[in-house]
């Protein structure tokens, strides 16, 4: 049994629109004030703020008269952005993000409802405070016998609802064994290049719709700020971008779905995909190509299906080392896609092929014996350990 999430697309009646809407800006405002106080607190005492005060803050601000509207939607989601902005400065404290910023109403919203907040019965789904089920576009009906625990409504800036229901689902279960390993290079041109010789082209979502929305962009610029036009503008803007993620989103779905039920153990690089799109010349293709999400999307789909995942080390030169005698290049510029061997001869090697096998080979070292990747780590560690004086 997983958690999984199934999300949907819903049309809310005027009336449930205008109490989302207002859910909304009631989480706004009170993840934007907790995120306040708490940050006041920091540089003017040095104190930390934890969810228990924001909590205590937020039944003070219900009681004043200018916040007293925060009392005519519900009081869960309201705790749960605090909850959020508490895991956000966790991540932040723990170094796995950056500070957290303040919410804006152009991006939309989510609110999040936990079980003492909505109803759910006979595939229709109640929300607090609203009258009607929301009516949801089933595109494919929940599993017999299981029920949502927490339901999440999110507003994109294109304007789309969507509901996001988390269950328990006990249908999700461990793949039959299979003989077949594969070690994935990630690339630009082919967006994965496989130890056994397959390439999968990048299909370039971004480039695809890039003409039409810079046109919308350049169109959204020359209007008014605060204008009713430039508010239609921002829309088609949104629009187009929702269109690509939709679009890269799918193919990315369908693809590791596939290579996780084919294969019984993937090894793939461990990127710092972050770090690398700060190459300006390289950052669209690579953010384009959605290596992170990809990786992301393996990662948990083998832990779904009882599948192995081996990440080695991004250091390791996958590209450069001969998988046939194992000699390794000085220097091997983007620009060249295959090369000789100069130590056993073999020719027309060809680069994302090569490392796919390198990479498969090292997963399987990884896996077997725990060995390091990374050839001259253990000769940087026996110098280290040389040079160590010892202890008196």
């Amino acid at each position: 049994m997983v958690e999984r999430a199934y999300k949907y697309r819903f049309f809310p009646t005027t009336e449930q629109e205008n109490l989302l809407r207002r859910t909304m800006g009631c989480v706004r405002l009170v993840y934007n004030k907790a995120l306040d106080a708490r940050t006041k607190a920091w540089y003017e005492k040095q104190e930390r703020v934890q969810y228990k005060e924001t909590s205590s803050l937020l039944t003070d601000w219900k009681k004043t008269e200018d916040l007293d509207f925060l009392n005519e939607v519900s009081c869960v989601p309201l705790q749960q952005c605090l909850r959020h902005l508490q895991k956000a400065f966790a991540n932040f404290w723990g170094k796995r993000a950056k500070y957290p910023k303040f919410k804006a109403k152009r991006n939309g919203g989510s609110a999040e409802f936990t079980k003492s907040a909505f109803k759910y019965r006979d595939g229709n789904l109640w929300l607090a405070k609203c009258r009607e089920p929301l009516p949801i576009v089933w595109s494919r009906f929940l599993p017999k016998g299981c029920s949502p625990s927490t339901v999440t409504v999110k507003l994109e800036p294109s304007g789309r609802w969507f509901v996001s229901l988390l269950i328990d689902d006990y249908t999700v279960e461990v793949l039959p064994p299979t003989s077949k390993q594969i070690g994935i290079d990630a690339g630009v041109t082919s967006l994965i290049s496989t130890s056994d010789g397959e390439k999968i082209t990048n299909p370039k979502h971004f480039n695809r719709l890039y003409k039409k929305l810079k046109a919308a962009q350049k169109e959204l610029s020359r209007k008014t700020k605060g204008s009713s036009n430039r508010n239609k503008a921002r829309l088609k803007v949104a629009r187009i971008h929702a269109k690509i993620k939709d679009v890269r989103t799918d193919f990315l779905h369908k693809l590791t779905t596939g290579l996780v039920k084919t294969n019984s153990l993937i090894a793939i690089e461990d990127l710092a995909v972050r770090n690398m799109v700060r190459n300006h010349k390289l950052a669209r293709s690579i953010s384009d190509a959605a290596w992170g999400e990809m990786f992301r999307q393996l990662e948990y789909k083998c832990d779904w299906y009882g599948r192995k995942l081996v990440k080695i080390d991004r250091f390791f030169p996958s590209s450069k080392r001969c998988n046939h005698c194992g000699f390794v290049m000085d220097k091997l510029p983007l620009s060249v896609r295959s090369w000789d061997c100069p130590s056993c001869g073999t020719k027309g090697i060809d680069r994302d092929t090569n490392a796919g096998k390198n990479i498969l080979a090292a997963g399987l070292a990884v896996l077997v014996c725990g060995a390091t990747v990374r050839p001259d780590e253990s000769k940087s560690r026996k110098a280290g350990a040389m040079k160590q004086k010892p202890k008196s």
